[in-house]
């Protein structure tokens, strides 16, 4: 644990300290080749961090959105189904994936598959009275 508390409180420290920042905006065009090769390092680190901040941001706001083509539009999609349309029975899609929204086309699956998920449709089906007994 010493090392890394080192490497943290003394060695990173000392190496920002070191660096060739100047302290105006005119500073920057005063500053020599080795300086400018100096600067590379923290630069590519920097900027390595911000893009793997970048994409991480942007692939958590992809997962976090459940509904990701079906009336982006609206503020919230409702769906009504008539119990006479229902016939014998209906799947209603559940993964927002269905290019048949609010029917299930089986778009479950492929989701499924790349994302470790085990969503399927609702299916509603009609009940005949004498099942019922």
């Amino acid at each position: 644990m010493y090392i890394v508390s080192n490497f943290v409180k003394v060695t990173v420290p000392n190496y920002l300290a070191g660096l060739p920042i100047p302290d105006s905006f005119g500073g920057w065009f005063r500053l020599g080749v080795k300086d400018w090769l100096a600067l590379i390092p923290p630069t590519i680190v920097i900027g390595g961090i911000s893009y793997y901040s970048y994409q991480t941001i942007k692939q958590a706001r992809a997962f976090g959105r459940i509904n990701t083509m079906i009336r982006l539009d609206e503020k919230k999609v409702v769906d009504f189904v008539e119990i006479e349309d229902i016939g014998e029975k209906m799947s209603l899609c559940r993964c927002w994936k269905s290019k048949k929204w609010p029917l299930c086309d089986g778009a479950h699956g492929p989701h499924n598959r790349a994302t470790g998920d085990n969503t399927g449709p609702v299916v509603i089906r009609r009940v005949k009275p004498e099942e019922n007994k």
